[in-house]
């Protein structure tokens, strides 16, 4: 029986899962790596950083897992989305990573939206210009360091650059390039009309494969580096919100996943590519041919949680005190919201100036209190996107949570009260959906399943037991929630003025 590997690329550390045939976990490792803020409000990374925690994490679950290098059969890689790694001639990054989460794209944005017109975006992409997505990326490089624009021979996203590290070949996949404003989301392929528009030469761009495809097999230094055999396969894999998908089991009608890690993600499948008519939350092509996701991310959903952690709970490294204090708080926080606008909002607000707030504070809150509301306040803002969701015809009959959140109890039940429907968790490790993902989609691309959908009706199982809302609960974060999604219009005069101080 083959053995797999499944890499997931995130924010702040690279994760890799080895896996048997069968969805079976036989060893992980996780390496971690800086973001690099050289100024306020910029996400950076060393592309180079990424590839190095692979090499060590690859070394780590075959020794600890004892497996033979030759039983490696595939290796899937999953990564954060909205990247920009910009390579010279010789292949080398001529500059930091510009990360999902970096919010200097304000105004480059607007200058892409003159450029191509948000008619064509919204034909090609399903999505008027977004500063958070990779167009406007490339848009600042262009205009802000004309000289690495220059010298640019090929665009890549983060996880797509892991690979070509890999494998030395230039390759994207349908999902993760769905993100970067420049695919022609309904045909899975290069919209090449915005391209032009964009002013940018076509061959900066790789192929484009569906996400169970081989991209190549391990390059002979590669293979040397990671301690396995030269030529294993490595697949085109997905970006990371459609790998947890995959991960979850979300690859039918009727199926959805919310993950709540440093951002959080409500995610729901979809038999065609239909755009939101209210432009708030995206839609992707789905790691299955022939079928699309609809999702939006909460910039600061599990980052929120971290921030109030790390300052009021700084020695509660598994936030066992955080879910015991905010479950002696009732629902509803006894009328305290927070807004989880740390680092500006994507999904449905898309304003990188956007930031928290508690309101409606009073002498009679303590700190479970705000505990509690700041995972309310997350919940309610992954509301906001289950809501767009809604908006594009596509009813989900369940949720099914993954990342760090979905360890805590405590929020299962309030993401089945918020969202008026069943939580359900995977068996397993909830926090590897991605890396599961990945590898599935090496199973597949190498022949040990037929389909996608049918490893994960092999592989992917839930746990016993559903979160079911509770009506009582319901009622009160239905009133909350009003509350909530009043706030921002009233608020988004304010934030912009109090950043201008």
């Amino acid at each position: 029986m083959g053995r797999y590997i499944g890499m997931d690329l995130g924010t702040s550390s690279l994760k890799c899962v080895l896996y048997d045939e069968d969805g079976a976990e036989l060893a992980q490792a996780t390496g971690e790596y800086p973001v690099h803020q050289p100024h306020n409000g910029w996400s950076e990374q060393e592309p180079d950083d990424w590839y190095a925690a692979a090499t060590r994490c690859v070394r780590q679950v075959v020794a600890a897992s004892g497996t033979r290098a030759a039983d490696v059969a595939g290796i899937g890689v999953s990564g954060q989305m909205m990247g920009l790694v910009c390579l010279g001639a010789d292949g080398r990054p001529l500059r930091r990573a510009i990360l999902w989460n970096d919010a200097r794209t304000t105004a480059a944005c607007e200058r892409v939206r003159e450029a191509v017109g948000d008619g064509l975006f919204r034909l090609r992409s399903c999505t008027p210009a977004r500063p958070g997505l990779t167009a406007a990326k490339i848009r600042w490089v262009m205009d802000e360091q004309p000289g690495v624009w220059e010298a640019t021979r090929h665009v890549l996203l983060p996880k797509d650059y892991l690979r070509y590290r890999l494998t030395g070949e230039l390759a994207t996949d349908v999902s993760d390039a769905s993100a970067t404003q420049l695919l022609d989301v309904a045909g899975r392929r290069w919209a090449w009309d915005v391209v032009d528009a964009m002013g940018m030469d076509r061959s900066l761009l790789p192929r484009v494969l569906e996400s169970q495809e081989a991209a190549g097999g391990l390059a002979a230094v590669a293979a040397a580096d990671l301690g396995l055999e030269p030529g294993c396969p490595v697949v085109a894999g997905a970006s990371d919100n459609a790998s947890a998908g995959v991960g979850t089991g979300v690859v039918v009608p009727g199926s959805a996943m919310t993950t709540i890690g440093t951002s959080g993600t409500v995610f729901a499948f979809s038999e065609r590519p239909a755009a939101d008519p209210r432009d708030t939350v995206y839609t992707c092509c789905m790691p299955v041919p022939g079928a699309w996701h609809h999702m939006g991310s909460a910039n600061s959903a599990g980052a929120s949680l971290r921030w109030w952690r790390d300052n009021y709970y700084p020695d509660d490294r598994e936030y066992e005190a955080i879910n015991a204090d905010a479950g002696t708080s009732p629902a509803g926080s006894r009328r305290l919201l927070y807004l989880p606008y740390l680092n500006g909002e994507q999904s449905p607000h898309f304003n990188l100036d956007c930031r928290g707030a508690f309101v409606g504070l009073a002498q009679l809150h303590t700190r479970a209190d705000m505990t509690r509301a700041v995972m309310e306040g997350a919940t309610f803002a992954l509301r906001d996107i289950l809501a767009g969701i809604r908006g594009c015809g596509v009813e989900p009959r369940e949720m099914r949570m993954c990342g760090g959140g979905s360890k805590s109890e405590l929020w299962r039940q309030m993401m089945a009260d918020v969202f008026g429907i069943p939580v359900v968790v995977p068996e397993g490790s909830s926090e590897n959906a991605c890396a599961l993902g990945a590898a599935i989609l090496a199973m597949v691309g190498t022949g040990a399943y037929a389909s996608v959908p049918e490893a994960c009706g092999r592989i992917v199982q839930m746990a016993p037991g559903a979160y079911e809302p509770d009506p009582d609960n319901m009622t009160m974060y239905d009133k909350v929630y009003e509350q909530f999604d009043a706030l921002y219009p009233r608020l988004v005069d304010s934030f912009r003025d109090i950043l201008a101080l």
